[in-house]
């Protein structure tokens, strides 16, 4: 004889199948109980590695999404990977090479990221990502240069126009004219 499932239980889900806003409001609370229960139940290297998996699968969403919007992302998941993993993140700056300064002015926008910081941060995230799941080493890359590229695309109405006065084709296959189509 098979055991019929309770569809109510917090542990099952929220069932759709309710009779008032009340039940499916108290069959919700219920849910996110059990969820903060078995939260408070992870230990903390059960929730670094859930924060790693969920930061890797956030990174490569954002890189097939056509986002064309002027945003930070690669500093965003910087400072996600960092604080997942260090209590201090001037550890994090010594354990690859540069200064507290210069990471925080990288997490703040106020300086990109040179190749060789690139680089470490590539080494970096294969240690850590070993025994957590694979990494694909292009990620921070891809990460860093569509977001370069999306900002470019979003910001082409303040730029273009400028840069058309000072673009020019001396010899081209077919004559372009300015005005003519």
């Amino acid at each position: 004889m098979t055991k019929e499932k309770n569809y109510t239980d917090p542990e099952f889900g929220v069932d759709s199948r309710y009779a008032s806003e009340q039940e499916y409001q108290s069959e919700a609370t219920a849910l996110m109980e059990a969820r903060l229960q078995r939260m408070k139940g992870l230990s903390k290297d059960q929730i670094i590695r859930a924060k790693l998996l969920q930061l890797k699968l956030k990174m490569q969403e954002f890189i097939k999404q056509p986002v064309y919007e002027q945003r930070t992302y690669f500093s965003d998941f910087l400072q996600l990977y960092v604080d997942a993993i260090y209590s201090k993140r001037a550890i994090f700056a010594k354990d690859i090479g540069i200064t507290s300064v210069q990471l925080s002015q990288i997490i703040n926008n106020h300086r990109a990221p040179q190749d060789d910081f690139i680089l470490k941060l590539m080494i970096h995230s294969e240690m850590i990502y070993k025994d957590v799941s694979s990494f694909p080493k292009e990620l921070w890359y891809q990460v860093y240069f569509h977001e370069k590229l999306c900002n470019t695309l979003s910001t082409q109405q303040e730029w273009k126009s400028k840069l058309e006065q000072e673009v020019c084709v001396s010899e081209p296959i077919v004559k372009y004219r300015k005005g003519k189509k």
